[in-house]
Formats: structure tokens, C-alpha cells, sequence
């Protein structure tokens, strides 16, 4: 009995001291959430703005044209893949890579992670990675945003990849994250056939210099860069709230855990105290 009621003794006084880590991480992530949510609201104005400035080039000039918007030219994908640096964040980074495996299936594609787990599930399966020079999230700022969508538009200029699609886990509330996916390139959307009568419609003409082809050309980097900035803020607001979530659900565990093993131990112990008593008393009696 001595022995198993110091057994449950090291057992509380264990989870205990994960009880305090958990709690410590979520407090951690609580902390840096509020941040991160505030720098995923601010950058969506930005490649929403960039976005709209590219409809307006092709929609007023009628003769436009750019190998961004064309047709591609490679069935090849290349899947921009954001997941985390580390684990202890529920199903945030499984939830991911799933998703991508669905999307992806039956296709032919290589990879372009983001994050030591993206980097780490994909060298795993032995599938092509693009580069591996941005493994770490954390480390990810806007400058590397631009070397990514310099990479990117050179692999789809060169025909190497004939779609590009990003990848990322977007922020819907602390307790909703949602892997999600967007096709980067080509911009289909804003390739269309305008039909004569629609081209008479035009009367004022926006001019740009060098050409608008160019300006377009010029441009597309810039709103890549933004829509893969845009998605690491998201995922990393994401990985936080999965974070917080999944420390504040094991701190619960760990306390209804602990009030369980005081249970336990108060019992073994009153049963031990019962059990002395009653020899105390049989030894009286046979003296």
C-alpha cells in the first residue's frame, strides 16, 4: 500500500509539472496571437490593392497580353506548402499536409515549403523541392516574400512549372482554422476575350510607360510576394490559435487528472490509516 500511494505521490508531482509547461505555452501563444492576428488584418489590403490594379490594366486595354495571364505552359504544379516550425499544435500541421495530398493527388508537382514540418514531411516522401531555403517560419520576413515570388515567376517564365498554387492554413476565429488554397499563377481571371462591341464601349484609355505589358509584368511579382506574405501572416495566426487551443485543452486534462490521482491517493491513504487501526486494536486484544 506504502509503496503505491508514493507511486500516485510521483505521479501528481509529474503531471504537475506538465500542467505548469502547458500552461506556460499557452500563455506564450495568447501573447503572440494578438500580434500575429494584427499583422495578418493589415497586409490583406495591400495584394487586394495590387490585385486590383492588375484588373484595370487588362480590363482598359484591349489588346493586352502577358505570360502571366496566358495560358500556361506546363501541366506541372508547384504548391507553395506554409506549415509550422514546431508540433504541440493539435492537428494544425497534419491538417495541412492532408490537405494537400487531396488537392494535389493525381497530379505532377513539386514543392515549395515553408516551415522546418513542411520541409521535413516533404524530404520524407522524397518529393522535389524547389528550395529549402526558407525552413524556418519564424525566420520569414517580407524581404524573403520577394525572393519567393522572384523564384516563383522565373520557374513559371521558363516553363518549369505551368501552375503555382499556395498553400496556407487561413485564420477564421481563436477557435476555426482552415486549410485553404489559392492559385497564385497564371492569373486566369483576368485573361478574357473582349468582344468588339465591348471594345467600342471604351473611350478614355489608361496609358502607362513603358507599356502596360510591362507595367503588368512588373507588377505580378509584387502581388505574388503579397499573397505569400498574406499567407504566412494567416498561418502563423493559425499555428498560434491551434497552439493555445491545444495547451489550454491538455492544462484541463491535466487538472481533472491531478483532482482524479488526490482522489485516489486520499483513499489509498485512509485505507492505509483504516488498515493500522484496526491491527493496532487486534493487537490490543490478544494482549
Amino acid at each position: 500500500m506504502a509503496s503505491n500511494m508514493k507511486a500516485v505521490k510521483l505521479r501528481i508531482k509529474s503531471v504537475q509539472s506538465t500542467m505548469q509547461i502547458t500552461k506556460a505555452m499557452e500563455l506564450v501563444a495568447s501573447s503572440k496571437l494578438r500580434k500575429a492576428k494584427e499583422r495578418a488584418d493589415i497586409c490583406r489590403p495591400y495584394f487586394r490593392e495590387l490585385h486590383k490594379t492588375l484588373q484595370d490594366i487588362a480590363d482598359k486595354n484591349t489588346d493586352f497580353s502577358s505570360v502571366y495571364a496566358g495560358k500556361p505552359s506546363s501541366p506541372r504544379y508547384c504548391f507553395v506548402v506554409i506549415a509550422g516550425d514546431r508540433g504541440l499544435a493539435g492537428g494544425y500541421n497534419s491538417n495541412m499536409f492532408k490537405y494537400v495530398d487531396r488537392v494535389s493527388e493525381g497530379k505532377d508537382y513539386c514543392v515549395l515549403p515553408i516551415g522546418k514540418k513542411a520541409v521535413e514531411y516533404y524530404r520524407r516522401r522524397n518529393r522535389e523541392i524547389l528550395t529549402d531555403a526558407f525552413a524556418e517560419i519564424a525566420k520569414v520576413d517580407v524581404s524573403d516574400c520577394f525572393e519567393i515570388s522572384r523564384l516563383l515567376c522565373k520557374a513559371f517564365r521558363d516553363g518549369e512549372v505551368g501552375h503555382i498554387n499556395l498553400c496556407y492554413t487561413g485564420f477564421i476565429s481563436m477557435l476555426s482554422q482552415t486549410p485553404s488554397d489559392l492559385a497564385m499563377l497564371p492569373l486566369e481571371d483576368l485573361s478574357r476575350e473582349v468582344s468588339e462591341q465591348e471594345a467600342r464601349r471604351v473611350r478614355e484609355l489608361m496609358l502607362f510607360e513603358p507599356g502596360e505589358e510591362e507595367v503588368f509584368n512588373a507588377i505580378v511579382p509584387e502581388y505574388i510576394a503579397g499573397l505569400v506574405y498574406g499567407g504566412v501572416c494567416e498561418s502563423v495566426a493559425s499555428e498560434l490559435a491551434a497552439r493555445r487551443t491545444a495547451m489550454e485543452a491538455a492544462t484541463d486534462n491535466a487538472e481533472e487528472m491531478i483532482e482524479k490521482l488526490n482522489l485516489y491517493y486520499n483513499r489509498a491513504r485512509q485505507a492505509s490509516i483504516t488498515q493500522e487501526i484496526t491491527e493496532i486494536v487486534g493487537g490490543a486484544e490478544g494482549l
